[in-house]
């Protein structure tokens, strides 16, 4: 996430996105499944952490959790959360290979340039451990926009998301679609789609 609007506009509602957030922790249907699939003793990535509350509820099952955002506000409140360790950094710094069981990039890389979306995605192939397990979620449709916030989206087929899954090395198992009311108030489609690497 590099564009700077989406920036200012989570850095300055962080506190009111926390409570979204962590509204929705228990009610996530991807969630179970991304933690079944992990191996004991895991170490899983958080990419885009936002406040911290999915990594919270990763790390609070025994795993190791590393959880990145580009905003600082939203890194200081992931990073109390219990078995949490946050840390400042955009999706082009995430460098590596076979470090990860799991990635959980859980509406997230929607805020990425659909350009540098490929180079994302085969970053994360890399740091993830062979057969290791992703989640991606993102809101689904067609082409770019801003929302009524300001926040930078691209938006994606679960055709052209799986294809870039494919071409990055990962092989899709599983999807979920769903619709849900954003930060902003509207209501969008979204889909979740579950790899390993």
């Amino acid at each position: 996430m590099s564009d700077d609007e989406t920036l200012r506009t989570y850095a300055a509602k962080a506190a009111t996105y926390a409570e979204l957030v962590s509204a929705s922790v228990d009610k996530d249907a991807m969630l179970p499944a991304f933690l079944s699939a992990l191996p004991q003793n895991a170490h899983v990535l958080d990419l885009g952490c936002g406040p911290g509350h999915f990594a919270a509820a990763i790390a609070a099952k025994g795993h190791q959790v590393t959880a990145t955002d580009a905003v600082q506000e939203m890194v200081d409140l992931a990073d109390q959360h219990k078995g949490v360790t946050a840390q400042l950094a955009r999706f082009d710094q995430i460098t590596g290979t076979d470090i990860y069981d799991g990635i959980w990039a859980n509406f997230s890389l929607l805020h990425a340039a659909r350009a540098e979306m490929p180079t994302h995605l085969a970053a994360l192939h890399r740091a993830l451990k062979p057969r290791g397990v992703f989640h991606i979620a993102l809101k689904s449709g067609e082409g770019s926009k801003r929302d009524r916030l300001g926040r930078l989206y691209t938006y994606y087929t679960e055709k052209e998301l799986t294809a870039l899954l494919n071409k990055a090395g990962f092989t899709v198992t599983g999807s979920r679609r769903g619709r849900d009311t954003g930060l902003d108030g509207a209501v969008a489609d979204w889909i979740g789609l579950a790899a390993h690497g």
